[in-house]
């Protein structure tokens, strides 16, 4: 939800469904989120290599910043 919102607030096109494997094969970058991992490339899935330019790639790379600054930004609220 934190990726999500943090889309939101940066104007970054974001949408919450269930993708068929075509998508997946076919998309410019795949990651997956997780409390513990934030975000995490995808390289392979059922033995499909997920062609990108590079890993992560450069949505990736912004969305793991603004994740990580968002949830910096909760720990020092939180500590006051």
């Amino acid at each position: 939800s934190k990726v999500i919102q943090v889309c939101k607030e940066k104007g970054i096109p974001v949408q919450q469904r269930d993708f068929s494997l075509h998508d997946v094969y076919s998309a410019d970058e795949v990651f997956v989120t997780g409390t513990f991992g934030g975000l995490t490339p995808v390289t392979e899935v059922d033995g499909q290599t997920i062609e990108s330019e590079s890993t992560p790639g450069p949505l990736t790379q912004t969305l793991s910043m603004l994740y990580n600054e968002c949830i910096q930004n909760y720990v020092q609220s939180v500590k006051g």
